[in-house]
């Protein structure tokens, strides 16, 4: 289950606020739980997995380093229905080519194309309207300043 809040924006998410002409209501998932690296291999461990967390903790830490690698020798890597990972250069661009060069490039990202399994998950998903992290720290806060609690007494 996906929980949700709505809050609104203008037209384009990230629109500076001077720049917003219109504002819509859209929808923000909210992250449940962070799973920690050995909790997650912990997770693939306990689906019927041969192999013990730490054996999985193992494999997975030489597949980053080594897809690391990779990128950095300019690979694009598939990791099966996972999809593509390779790097994009983010650049200050220069007036002509004659006056570009590597100290144009200001950082090298990492970029993910989803494969079909993954690229859209609207239809296997389920959603659940939740209040916004901040409707719910003012709840709190109300609840904390309030001798007795309606419908708790």
């Amino acid at each position: 289950m996906i929980n949700y809040s709505i809050c609104i924006m203008g037209t384009k998410p990230g629109t500076k606020k001077e720049n917003i002409t219109q504002t819509k209501a859209y929808g923000t998932a909210q992250i449940h739980e962070k799973l920690s690296f050995d909790d997650f291999c912990k997770h693939i461990a306990d689906h019927n997995s041969p192999f013990s967390k730490g054996t999985i903790k193992g494999i997975l830490t030489d597949a980053v380093a080594c897809l690391r690698e990779q990128m950095l020798a300019g690979n694009s890597v598939q990791l099966g229905d996972m999809g593509n990972f390779h790097v994009e250069l983010a650049c200050e661009g220069a007036v002509t080519t004659d006056d570009f060069s590597a100290d144009n490039i200001k950082a090298v990202n990492v970029r993910w194309t989803p494969s079909k399994r993954f690229k859209n998950l609207r239809d296997e998903a389920t959603f659940q309207l939740v209040p916004s992290r901040a409707a719910q720290a003012d709840a709190v806060e109300v609840i904390r300043n309030t001798d007795t609690i309606h419908g708790l007494e």
